[in-house]
C-alpha cells in the first residue's frame, strides 16, 4: 500500500471517529441533557404552559381559543358565547373547524393605521362589543378593537375582563360580585414589577368560571 493510500485511508478513519463522536455527543447526549435541564427547571413552560381542566388539558396559556355557539349570523360567522369571556378579535377570521372551542387561526390583517377597512372594522367591534355587554360603546377599551399581530392573543386587559363580567354573571346565572372577584384573582401584574401591562389569560379565566360556574 502506498503512502497516499495509507493517507486516505486514515483521513476517512479520523472522519468516521469525528462523525460518530460528534453524533452521539451532539444528537444524544446534548439533547438529553437540555431536556432533562428543561423538565427540570422549567417542567410547565417545556410542555407548553398547558392548562388543565379535570385532569385534561384544554390548551396553552399562551396561544387564544375562540368561545362560539354553533350558530353563525347572516354572513356565516359564529356568534360568541355569553358564557364565556371572550379573547381579542383574530384578523385571520373565523376557523372552519366545526368544534366550540378552537384555536385560532395565526395572522395579522397587515392593514395600515390609517386604512378606511380597519377605522370600520374598530367602529364594527365597538358596535357589537358594547351591544353584546350591554355596555357604552365609549368605554370599550382598545384590546376589544384591534386585534393583535399574531392574532392568538392570549390575554385581554383587566378592563375588557371587567367589562364583561356582568355579561358572563348573567349568562350563568351567577352573582355579579362573585364573576368581578373571579377577574380580580386572574389580573398578572407586569412582568418583574414594570415589563409590559396587566393583564388576565381568558383560557385561565374560563377553566375557573366553569368550576364556579358548576358549584352555583
Amino acid at each position: 500500500m502506498n503512502i497516499s493510500v495509507r493517507s486516505t485511508a486514515r483521513l476517512l478513519g479520523a472522519g468516521l471517529r469525528a462523525l460518530l463522536v460528534l453524533t452521539v455527543v451532539c444528537g444524544v447526549i446534548y439533547p438529553l441533557v437540555v431536556t432533562g435541564i428543561a423538565q427540570a427547571a422549567f417542567h410547565d413552560k417545556a410542555n407548553g404552559s398547558e392548562i388543565t381542566d379535570e385532569g385534561r388539558s384544554v390548551g396553552s396559556e399562551r396561544l387564544g381559543q375562540t368561545y362560539d355557539l354553533e350558530t353563525k349570523d347572516r354572513d356565516g360567522n359564529p356568534l360568541p358565547d355569553p358564557k364565556f369571556f371572550q379573547p381579542r378579535p383574530s384578523a385571520a377570521g373565523p376557523n372552519t373547524e366545526n368544534t366550540r372551542h378552537k384555536l385560532l387561526v395565526s395572522g395579522a390583517s397587515n392593514l395600515a393605521a390609517d386604512s378606511k377597512v380597519l377605522l370600520d372594522n374598530v367602529e364594527r367591534r365597538r358596535t357589537d362589543v358594547a351591544a353584546f355587554n350591554g355596555v357604552s360603546p365609549s368605554s370599550v377599551p382598545v384590546d376589544a378593537l384591534t386585534a393583535s399581530a399574531s392574532g392568538v392573543d392570549p390575554d385581554i386587559s383587566p378592563a375588557y375582563a371587567r367589562l364583561q363580567a356582568k355579561r358572563v354573571a348573567k349568562a350563568n346565572g351567577l352573582a355579579a360580585a362573585k364573576v368581578e372577584k373571579l377577574v380580580e384573582d386572574h389580573v398578572d401584574g407586569r412582568v418583574l414589577g414594570f415589563m409590559g401591562e396587566e393583564r388576565v389569560n381568558v383560557l385561565g379565566l374560563n377553566v375557573a368560571l366553569k368550576k364556579l360556574a358548576a358549584k352555583g
